[in-house]
């Protein structure tokens, strides 16, 4: 994909040496934008492998609402890191549980007692996109402030590095077509932005299904896009890279909800080599 090659560039040619909580300085630049055409092929990368696999188990566990990852780790180790068996294995209240389970706060105003209601944000968009496709408000939010700041012996407290993907919407065109857009606060360019592009690119194919709509495009804001320094040499060999051709995406005819990981088959998806980078935790 040229417009991830570009990003790279980018930030090779004009990016600052930042700190940042990890120990490993980045080099990173202040809001990069960048746009793919979903009808173009399915946007993996093919100028090294990206773990497809794994994506689609964090999308659908994303789905699930959990708030651990026992189930998810025998899929995938990709979230091992931000927690243990000794905290079995709990990150909080994160993305999948505030994009389908955001709490509301609801008060009697007669007796003052407080209930807990849940907002699934995606089944909203689903129910706009299907009653209001030009709605202005088919937003979905993992910023959750107030699970963000409790102490740190609070389970509900979201875990690092929860919500750098932060807030993602929809747009439909008048010639019926989907177009996500997602601002990101933070994205690691080696590593994080690949599943982030692949992720989104399914779920916004999941809705498109699920709503009888065509696939439009995909938008992506990054605020502080970087690449770690220990990623530097992996980064410079991948732009002298040249993409292949994209692969395409099938996903079975289901009600969105039942969806699950058999239903997707990647098609025809050709790469260039592996390059390793190692996460910063």
């Amino acid at each position: 994909m040229r417009e991830y090659l570009q990003l790279i560039k980018t930030v090779l040619a004009k990016g600052e040496r930042r700190k940042n909580r990890t120990g490993i300085d980045t080099i990173a630049c202040f809001g990069l934008h960048y746009k793919v055409d979903l009808n173009s092929g399915f946007p993996l990368l093919t100028t090294k492998k990206v773990n497809f696999d794994a994506v689609l188990y964090e999308l659908l566990w994303f789905l699930s609402g959990e708030t651990h990852i026992r189930r998810l780790r025998r899929q995938t180790k990709i979230w091992d890191a931000w927690t243990s068996a000794e905290k079995n294995w709990s990150l909080g209240n994160t993305y999948g549980y505030q994009w389908t389970k955001w709490e509301q706060y609801l008060q009697n105003p007669a007796s003052g007692a407080v209930r807990i209601r849940h907002v699934n944000q995606i089944q909203k968009v689903i129910d706009d996109l299907k009653t209001n496709p030009y709605s202005r408000r088919m937003v979905v939010s993992a910023w959750n402030p107030a699970d963000f700041n409790r102490p740190d012996r609070d389970p509900k407290k979201t875990v690092q590095p929860s919500a750098c993907h932060t807030v993602f919407m929809f747009y439909v065109t008048a010639d019926k077509r989907l177009c996500c857009h997602l601002t990101q606060r933070s994205g690691d360019l080696m590593l994080g932005i690949p599943f982030n592009l692949a992720s989104y690119a399914i779920l916004t194919q999941m809705l498109a299904g699920e709503c009888g709509l065509k696939l439009g495009e995909f938008s992506h804001y990054i605020n502080d896009c970087h690449i770690y320094v220990n990623h530097l040499a992996g980064a410079k060999e991948q732009v002298k890279r040249t993409p292949l051709t994209k692969p395409s995406l099938k996903i079975n005819k289901k009600p969105f909800w039942q969806l699950k990981f058999a239903d997707f088959k990647l098609l025809n998806y050709s790469h260039l080599p592996p390059i390793k980078f190692d996460i910063a935790v």
